[in-house]
C-alpha cells in the first residue's frame, strides 16, 4: 500500500469517479495480470496504473467493481484469499478482510468466487464502464457473464444495454494531480536528479555506457526507488541521435557528449529526466553551440508553461528558438517564419517538446479538447524536452556538427500562478555540468 498517498484519498478518487458515471451504471475494473518472463519466471509484478490509482492495492487477481447506490457497499474488491502455505512461497496476501481493513474498499470477496457473485451485481444495471480491448481474457469472460444474463431475460432478468470505455471519465481524472501525487513525484524527481549527477560524475571515469546505467539504477535503489519508469536511454556519440536507444553497451570515449534519459518510478508515480554532458567534463566549441540552443529552447518552453497557456505554447516557443538558433549556426537557410513553415527544421529536431507525466511516463489524457489545444492548469504535470540532433550521415551539414546529439528534459508541474520544476537539482547549464564533472 502507498505509504505517501493516504488511504482516503484513493476513496476520494472512487467517489469521484461514481460522481461522473450515469445513474444505474457499473464500472468494472481487472489488475494487472502476472506476465511470464521465460519458461516459469515472471516479470516482477507492476500494478495497472488505473486499479492502483482506485485501489492502492499491489496484488494480481483482482477485480474492482464500483456500484453507485448499493445498499452493501459501493466499492466491491474480489482478490484472492488468504492461503498460509502459498504465502510461504510467494509472500503475504491481503485477503478480502483485509481489503476491507487496509484499503478502505466497502466490500470484498473471494476472486474464486467472482462468476457467482459479479454478474448479479450487473444485473440491473442499463450501463457498464468497462476498459475494452485491454484484456481479451477477462474481455471473454465479462461478455459471458452478460451472456448468461441475456439468458434469463425471460425470468426477469435485466442485462446491462450498453458499454462505455471506462478511461473516457477516469483519465481525465488522472490527469489533475493531487496535493500528495506531487509531493511523490517531486521525492521520485529528487531521486533520479541524484542518479544523473552521480552518473555525470562516474562518466569521467571512462568504461561503457552500461556502467552509467548502473549507477543510475543503484542511486534509484538506494533510495527506494525500486524500478525505472523505463527502459534507461544511455546514448554516448552519435547513439545520442538514436531517440529510443537503450543497447547502452558501447565504450565512453573522449571528445564525445553522452545523453542520458532515465528516471525512476516511485510508488507507481514516473520521473523523467534527460541530460548531455561530455565524457571529459568539457564541451568542445560545436557541443557548446549546440547546447546554449537547446537549453534557450528548454528555458523559453518552461516559461510558457503557465494556466491560460495551451498545451503546445511550450513547443511552439521551443521550436522559435531551435529554429533560429539553426540558422544562426548555419545548419539552416532563410527566415525563422519560413523555416517553420515547411518544417525544414524536421531531420534535426523530429519529436514534440513534451508530454504528460504521472502514473506513466508518457501519461494519459487528452491533448485537444476537440479541435483546440487544452489549457494548461493548476496539477497537471507534464515534461518539456527539446532536442538538436545531427545525424551523423547528415551530408548536408559540415562534418563537425555530424554525431552530436543533445536533449535536455525536465518535470513540470503547472502551478495557480505559472510553474514548478520538479527536477531542477541536475545541473543544466554548462558551467554546471563542467563544475560538478570537474570537482
Amino acid at each position: 500500500m502507498s505509504s505517501m498517498i493516504p488511504v482516503k484519498e484513493f476513496a476520494e478518487r472512487r467517489r469521484k469517479l461514481m460522481e461522473r458515471m450515469a445513474p444505474d451504471s457499473i464500472a468494472i475494473l481487472p489488475a494487472a495480470p502476472e506476465r511470464v518472463r521465460n519458461r516459469d519466471v515472471l516479470h516482477p509484478f507492476r500494478q495497472d496504473s488505473d486499479f492502483q490509482y482506485l485501489t492502492g492495492f499491489g496484488e494480481p487477481e483482482a477485480v474492482l467493481a464500483l456500484i453507485p447506490g448499493r445498499e452493501h457497499g459501493e466499492a466491491v474488491l474480489f482478490c484472492k484469499e488468504r492461503h498460509p502455505e502459498k504465502e510461504l512461497w510467494d509472500g503475504f496476501l491481503c485477503g478480502p478482510e483485509g481489503a476491507i481493513e487496509r484499503y478502505g474498499l466497502d466490500d470484498a470477496f473471494p476472486i474464486s468466487d467472482i462468476d457467482d457473485i459479479l454478474p448479479g451485481m450487473i444485473e440491473g444495471r442499463s450501463r457498464v464502464y468497462y476498459p475494452l480491448g485491454k484484456d481479451q481474457s477477462f474481455d471473454h469472460r465479462v461478455m459471458e457473464w452478460v451472456k448468461t444474463l441475456r439468458s434469463k431475460v425471460r425470468t426477469g432478468a435485466h442485462p446491462p444495454g450498453e458499454f462505455v470505455a471506462l478511461e473516457h471519465l477516469l483519465h481525465d481524472l488522472r490527469l489533475y494531480k493531487s496535493a500528495n501525487e506531487i509531493k511523490v513525484m517531486a521525492k521520485a524527481g529528487k531521486i533520479s536528479a541524484e542518479a544523473h549527477r552521480n552518473a555525470m560524475k562516474r562518466a569521467r571515469q571512462g568504461g561503457y555506457e552500461y556502467n552509467l546505467e548502473a549507477t543510475l539504477i543503484h542511486t534509484f535503489m538506494e533510495h527506494g526507488a525500486r524500478s525505472t519508469a523505463y527502459p534507461s536511454i544511455v546514448g554516448s556519440g552519435a547513439n545520442g541521435c538514436i531517440l529510443h536507444y537503450i543497447e547502452n553497451s558501447a565504450p565512453l570515449k573522449e571528445g564525445d557528449l553522452v545523453l542520458i534519459d532515465a528516471g525512476c518510478e516511485l510508488e507507481c508515480y514516473a520521473s523523467d529526466i534527460t541530460r548531455t554532458f561530455p565524457v571529459s567534463g568539457r564541451f568542445s566549441p560545436e557541443q557548446r553551440a549546440l547546447y546554449e540552443v537547446v537549453l534557450a529552447a528548454q528555458y523559453e518552453a518552461i516559461d510558457a508553461v503557465r494556466p491560460g497557456n495551451h498545451w503546445n505554447h511550450a513547443h511552439e516557443a521551443a521550436l522559435r528558438v531551435l529554429t533560429q538558433g539553426l540558422i544562426d549556426l548555419g545548419l539552416l537557410s532563410g527566415n525563422v517564419d519560413e523555416a517553420i513553415k515547411k518544417e525544414a527544421y524536421k531531420p534535426f529536431f523530429m519529436h514534440r517538446t513534451g508530454h504528460w507525466l504521472g502514473m506513466d511516463v508518457h501519461d494519459v489524457g487528452d491533448y485537444r479538447i476537440g479541435e483546440a489545444w487544452r489549457e494548461l492548469e493548476p496539477g497537471m504535470v507534464l515534461t518539456v524536452e527539446p532536442g538538436l540532433y545531427i545525424a551523423p550521415d547528415n551530408t548536408s551539414v559540415d562534418e563537425k556538427w555530424r554525431g552530436i546529439g543533445i536533449r535536455i528534459e525536465d518535470d513540470v508541474v503547472v502551478t495557480k500562478d505559472g510553474c514548478r520544476v520538479l527536477t531542477d537539482e541536475v545541473p543544466k547549464t554548462i558551467a554546471e555540468i563542467e563544475a560538478l564533472m570537474a570537482d
